[in-house]
């Protein structure tokens, strides 16, 4: 890893799913599940699932700018969950499960925003990008056992029905970037 590292804050529905994508991206040094930009500290799985917490479910991705761009990375957000769904991703549903990007500075936040509009101006949605991009905030690691639970856990039928799934669709369409 060089000295240069960055790190970015993704929500993308259930950390399962977007942890287990991104632990397969090269360039990815460190990937770890969390909870942020809510008003509660410390929160417990079990309180950011009443959806009370205003926290949402997300991964904390340490990179390497050598190695993938921010924008890759987001490019790779993009494609492996749906950004037009208010407060959900397929089945799970509520705010913690918001399409979210959370930044560190201001240029994470330009190449955020850049490529939103992009997108939007392109088409590539149907519907408008609901994605909030905000400053990180009140950032929490998730309990121990939701650290590499895809990996730990790959036959539990949330992982074999959702996330392998989208690390499928992450290794076919990102090939050159797959660890």
């Amino acid at each position: 890893m060089s000295d240069s590292s960055q790190t970015i804050v993704l929500g993308g529905g259930c950390f399962w799913c977007t942890e287990s994508v991104f632990l397969a991206v090269q360039g990815v040094v460190d990937v770890e599940s969390g909870y942020s930009n809510g008003q509660v500290e410390r929160p417990s799985y079990e309180q950011v699932c009443t959806g009370r917490t205003g926290c949402n479910e997300v991964v904390r991705l340490v990179f390497d700018p050598a190695l993938i761009s921010l924008r890759e990375v987001l490019e790779i957000f993009f494609v492996i969950h749906d950004p037009t769904t208010l407060n959900r991703q397929g089945n799970d549903a509520g705010t913690q499960y918001r399409s979210g990007i959370y930044f560190n500075d201001a240029a994470q936040q330009e190449v955020a925003q850049a490529l939103i509009a992009e997108m939007a101006a392109s088409g590539t949605y149907r519907q408008p990008i609901v994605t909030e991009v905000l400053p990180l905030a009140n950032y929490w690691p998730a309990e121990e056992y939701h650290q590499d639970f895809f990996a730990r856990n790959p036959g539990q039928g949330y992982c074999m029905a959702v996330a392998a799934p989208k690390v499928a669709k992450f290794r076919k369409t990102f090939a050159r970037l797959a660890k």
